[in-house]
């Protein structure tokens, strides 16, 4: 069951990508405007297409080691945030 702050903050559009998630950023003039680690060009998909892979949260901060563990946990909660707020569509 989510929590109050949680239907709060989802149904109410004053709340920006910012404040949900302070580590990710989007900037048309950076990767097309896909999701990134703030201050970086790493995209969260990137990252998540990192632990498909079969990497795990070690061998990612090996591999950007300008990166925290916060930072790649971040690009986890963002990406099931966007998975939790997909539209279902019914089979026709």
């Amino acid at each position: 069951m989510l929590s109050f702050w949680a239907i709060f903050v989802a149904s109410n559009p004053i709340f920006s990508l910012s404040m949900q998630h302070p580590l990710i950023e989007r900037n048309p003039a950076v990767m097309l405007g896909k999701p990134l680690i703030k201050g970086t060009r790493i995209t969260v998909e990137l990252l998540m297409r990192k632990l498909a892979d079969g990497f795990s949260v070690e061998d990612i901060l090996e591999m950007y080691p300008h990166l925290a563990k916060v930072h790649v946990l971040a690009a986890f909660a963002y990406a099931a945030d966007k998975i939790a707020n997909e539209i279902e569509l019914e089979a026709a």
